[in-house]
């Protein structure tokens, strides 16, 4: 397995790693501590962060009250506020967090470029097109706008793969593509916002802000299943998406079904992706932060799949507690506050690449 130790080493100082078998050795599990560890804080720091958005309002409750009134011992006005109107936003924000974690993370291991993100090589984009145009084109609700976003998501998807695909996908071939892609794909959205109407301009944009404002339980249940579905079949394939990360060759020479498992990984990412969108808006940078941010915190190769869900889930709930708190009475959907810190961490990221040589 990719990362273990030779046989006789000891693992590499500071990586101390540890095997679990089920009785008779039928299935085995290896386990390093600290990414283990992260992903373990990672999780507690989202629920965490997840039951703050809960008590946060104009009737506020500290964090152990919304714990005990979610485990049914609060009064009926609390147990109304916390399960009618927020639990659902913070589900929406976990979920989505997590979609957009995981689909980062799929695509920068496919593409082999931390610049590979969905908001970066235009999915987000395709996705958002879809959208508007439910709402602009054929004046549809929440619905169809859903729908819209998906379905513009996997369109975008498909067509991104088809232009990239020279004997195969290469990484940076996909990248090139897809930030063209994203190019005109804003104009697209532009256009499309010069000629609606003044009500369904305003819809537009409030749409395109991403923001977890009037999240419902009619958001939560497909999210969960998408994830629910998506999330397990993606970590599935963890493994053969670390040793496609070095290179097509070695995975081939390693039995991995390299076109294959990158389209059926790429179409989860997709759905994921724009899932998330539909749900919450294009809420940008969490794709392309929340798999780096991962990776350097539990140090570790590959992908990250769950750390980088984990860490998607903290970066939108901390988004919306700041958008929500940081500017006095003002109130800022999220999408705007991924997107100054995530524009920052792109610089930021670039600048690193070049000192690098990558780029």
């Amino acid at each position: 397995m990719p990362g273990a130790s030779p046989p006789g080493r000891k693992p590499p100082r500071g990586r101390k790693v540890r095997t679990v078998r089920t009785p008779g050795g039928l299935l085995s599990l290896r386990i390093e501590s600290r990414p283990a560890l992260a992903l373990l804080l990672l999780t507690v720091a989202a629920l965490l962060a997840a039951v703050i958005v809960i008590g946060s309002g104009d009737y506020p409750m500290s964090p152990a009250t919304v714990v005990r009134t979610l485990f049914g011992a609060g009064s009926a006005a609390q147990d109304f506020i916390v399960r009618d109107l927020r639990l659902p936003r913070a589900l929406v924000g976990l979920l989505v967090g997590a979609a957009l974690g995981v689909g980062g993370a799929v695509f920068q291991s496919v593409t082999r470029n931390p610049l590979g993100s969905p908001d970066v090589i235009g999915f987000g984009q395709g996705a958002s097109v879809g959208a508007l145009s439910a709402i602009i084109v054929f004046h549809g609700g929440a619905a169809e706008t859903a729908l819209g976003a998906v379905v513009g998501g996997l369109v975008t998807g498909i067509a991104i793969y088809l232009l990239a695909w020279k004997r195969g996908v290469h990484g940076y071939r996909l990248v090139l593509v897809g930030i063209g892609a994203a190019a005109m794909l804003t104009a697209v959205t532009q256009y499309l916002i010069t000629k609606a109407d003044i009500v369904d301009a305003t819809r537009a944009v409030l749409w395109m802000t991403g923001t977890l404002d009037g999240s419902d339980w009619g958001q939560v249940w497909p999210l969960l299943v998408l994830c629910g579905v998506l999330v397990p079949l993606t970590l599935g394939h963890g493994r053969q998406l670390r040793m496609m990360e070095m290179g097509d060759d070695a995975a081939y020479a390693l039995g991995v079904p390299v076109q294959r498992t990158r389209i059926l990984l790429m179409a989860c990412a997709v759905l994921l992706v724009a899932g998330a969108t539909a749900a919450a808006g294009p809420i940008t940078f969490v794709a392309l932060s929340a798999p780096q941010l991962a990776r350097r915190i539990t140090r570790a190769p590959g992908p990250n799949l769950a750390a980088s869900a984990a860490m998607g889930a903290v970066l939108l709930c901390a988004a919306d507690l700041v958008a929500t708190h940081a500017f006095g009475g003002s109130q800022l959907p999220a999408g705007v506050v991924t997107a100054v810190v995530g524009g920052v961490y792109l610089l930021w990221l670039l600048v690193m690449e070049r000192r690098a040589g990558r780029i």
